[in-house]
């Protein structure tokens, strides 16, 4: 076979692959003599860590993944619930960290596109989609600063830019800021879909003879190498990697989308996979090995965009907007016939065989010969050395400051992380599709589902300090506010997909990071009865050796005859808070922004708590909730206020006034009419809830305790700060 090796250029080519000499004897052990260049390029992105999980898959077994109503858990494309009325959702999350660092509009563009795509591939038309974002400081004239205000613009425009042209709804996500995302920043992207149930397709390709068709663009140079990038540490000059980014065009994958709609709506398929990450290489592999087959294919087939290609090039390019399908033999025209129709291309490249290998053919001179499984079952599974952190041993007894309320409140209320993001979130097209019922941003979101009656809601949460002074309760946190954030809209939380963002594998304190974050995964959805059905690791978050905290962003998903908006009601109605607050400080926006540290003692995980919390939440005495979460009981009070536009006056009991900032978990604020407090009081103790009366709706004002703010200035600050950060007008 052709494009040999040059011996003398060994060494590089495997760093270049990031390939160990380990692998490679066992490449050759697989292949039982020496792999070409082609094949060492495929082995290398299918054994990357961004394709093959080699350093977390030993943690991730033992995944809660089943229950009732899960109809496909973690292995497919995305996962898929059962929602009712025969109809699924179908849902994933997954990172695009590294490409938009290096390019923030691709990168996320693309992000988006490639999650979509996902989605649709299984069948179900994408309804929905969340994001969560995160950047080092965006306020300031410093480097740092500005670095991250273009960031920001970029990635938004990103998201924007694709979903708003494809017709997906953004509806809902989140942004945070902390220093550890200074030279990496997260950009981690949600879809959801839905479907009949007797309509789901997957990823496979079985029959011998049946045809492998080739849909949608043309294959370029863009997006060369990106698995093997995203399995790697940022350094300096990595900004130059352009390259390595994928370029994406919304308008390509809607009409990609529906012609493949259409096509499932035939029966002249047997599976499609989306070409991903590692593009026509994991597309082919994954089918070929889910069914047991063989494929060959013939590349100078594939259509290409770019003069002088090669079988390397088209093999591992990641440019957008592309499937691989096995259509039945004898149908090959009428699947053209409709990606034609939608002006894409479409061509036959090969055949499903009995081999159990993928041979790789050009100009009919075959280059690349592999055997199916042992590229996916013998990949490399790593058991690396993990390591409590040192850090951990000095941030616990932390002293927590002493700031007059008043003062600690007007400071925390201007923070970015607190204030309204419609900067962002306007810039997405939240209504298309008209299924979007709940526009407050606030919380949860919620759509409707036409097809059956029912509502679905969502959320996506991870609040990264928790996790960085506490990996396993901190990710545990974080399923237990994802659900929270779904349950205050009167939606019942089923199942989750994860996006694990961590640092260097390599080192052992990092790896400690990521094994206890699973097990606090593993423990707080085996408790709350959420599986994760779906989810994406993302290693390598760093930058010159300086990690991002551990951030286990959590998606969630419920669903439920009804739901209720977060918007405060009606003055005069009773404000209860539900749950104990108490003097918890550990990993809190008021210890950061007034100690100037990220320390202390996580707060307590009570699972039990916070399911009879979920339960007590479903109730039709309630007129409306709030998650109490980020800045503890007054930021929570303060948010409600303004995107109501209704006065609070609250009295919470607390040991030490600054306790109204505590981060305890598993809280909320509910809203009851005077006329249903005694039922609604019966229910709590039934429940054995800890509940407490604190106050009422109305006035002009927000008081909480001590601190009073009048409503007027404190809806200025919220929904007018974040435009003057982003302008550099506040420094």
């Amino acid at each position: 076979m052709a494009y040999e090796i040059d011996k003398n250029q060994l060494n590089e080519v495997l760093e270049k692959h990031k390939l160990s000499w380990e692998d490679y004897e066992h490449i050759k052990k697989i292949l039982g003599r020496e792999p070409n260049f082609v094949e060492l390029g495929v082995f290398s992105a299918m054994w990357s860590e961004h394709c093959s999980y080699k350093s977390s898959k030993v943690y991730l077994k033992g995944f809660p993944t089943e229950a009732p109503w899960v109809i496909q858990g973690p292995g497919e494309n995305a996962g898929v619930i059962d929602i009712g009325g025969n109809m699924a959702a179908v849902f994933k999350m997954e990172s695009h960290n590294h490409p938009s660092f290096i390019e923030p509009y691709q990168g996320a563009a693309t992000g988006v596109g490639g999650i979509l795509r996902d989605i649709f591939t299984m069948g179900a038309r994408p309804v929905a989609n969340l994001n969560a974002i995160r950047f080092a400081h965006i306020k300031g004239d410093d480097e740092t600063a500005k670095l991250h205000r273009h960031l920001l613009h970029g990635v938004v425009a990103g998201i924007a830019g694709y979903g708003n042209c494809i017709g997906v709804p953004t509806i809902g996500g989140e942004t945070a800021f902390e220093e550890c995302y200074k030279g990496n920043i997260l950009v981690n992207a949600f879809s959801l879909g839905i479907c009949p149930q007797d309509e789901i397709f997957y990823a496979k390709a079985e029959g011998i003879g049946n045809p492998v068709i080739y849909v949608g663009s043309k294959t370029g140079r863009d997006g060369l190498g990106g698995a093997v990038m995203s399995s790697d540490s940022f350094k300096e000059g990595d900004e130059d990697q352009r390259p390595t980014v994928q370029v994406g065009d919304p308008f390509t994958e809607k009409l990609l989308m529906e012609a493949c709609l259409e096509l499932f709506k035939t029966d002249y398929i047997v599976g499609i996979q989306d070409m991903g990450a590692a593009g026509l290489t994991s597309s082919s592999f994954e089918m070929a090995g889910k069914s047991g087959s063989g494929l060959v294919m013939h590349l100078d087939k594939v259509p290409m965009r770019e003069e002088g290609m090669n079988p390397y090039e088209l093999m591992l390019s990641e440019s957008q907007e592309r499937m691989l399908i096995c259509a039945k033999k004898g149908y090959e025209d009428k699947v053209i016939e409709i990606f034609k129709k939608y002006d894409l291309d479409a061509e036959v490249i090969g055949e499903v065989t009995d081999t159990g290998r993928v041979e790789l053919f050009w100009y009919g001179e075959k280059v690349a010969d592999i055997p199916v499984d042992p590229i996916t079952e013998e990949a490399p599974e790593l058991v690396r050395p993990v390591k409590e952190p040192e850090y951990l041993k000095e941030i616990k007894n932390v002293q927590i400051p002493e700031v007059d309320p008043q003062v600690a409140f007007e400071k925390l209320m201007a923070e970015s992380e607190v204030v309204d993001k419609a900067w962002i979130y306007e810039q997405y097209d939240s209504m298309v599709q008209t299924n979007t019922v709940d526009t407050k941003r606030a919380d949860g979101s919620v759509i409707r589902v036409k097809e059956n009656g029912r509502f679905l809601g969502m959320a996506c949460d991870c609040n990264a300090r928790f996790n960085y002074i506490d990996p396993k309760l901190g990710a545990a946190a974080a399923v237990m506010e994802a659900g929270r954030n779904v349950a205050v809209k009167k939606i019942k939380p089923l199942a989750i997909t994860d996006c694990l963002n961590y640092g260097n594998p390599l080192n052992p304190e990092i790896m400690w990071q990521f094994k206890m974050g699973c097990e606090g995964i593993k423990e707080a959805c085996r408790e709350l009865n959420t599986p994760v059905v779906s989810g994406n690791v993302s290693l390598y978050n760093e930058n010159e050796g300086e990690g991002v905290y551990p951030t286990p962003e959590i998606a969630m998903v419920g669903a439920s005859d009804d739901y209720r908006t977060t918007d405060l009601k009606n003055e005069g109605n009773s404000i209860y808070i539900l749950g104990e607050t108490k003097p918890e400080f550990g990993g809190s926006l008021y210890l950061k922004v007034f100690g100037g540290i990220v320390a202390g003692e996580h707060p307590e995980v009570d699972f039990e708590k916070e399911l009879k919390l979920w339960d007590v939440l479903q109730s039709n005495l309630i007129e409306s909730a709030k998650d109490i979460s980020t800045g503890g009981a007054a930021i929570a009070a303060y948010k409600w206020a303004c995107v109501s536009d209704k006065g609070l006056d609250l009295n919470i009991n607390v040991s030490s006034p600054k306790d109204i900032f505590a981060e305890s978990l598993s809280r909320a604020f509910v809203e009851v009419k005077p006329e249903n407090e005694a039922e609604f009081e019966k229910l709590c103790n039934e429940k054995g809830i800890y509940f407490e009366k604190v106050g009422t709706v109305g006035g002009n004002k927000i008081k909480i305790n001590e601190v009073e703010v009048p409503l007027d200035k404190a809806k200025d600050i919220y929904f007018n700060t974040f435009p003057k950060i982003l302008k550099n007008e506040i420094i």
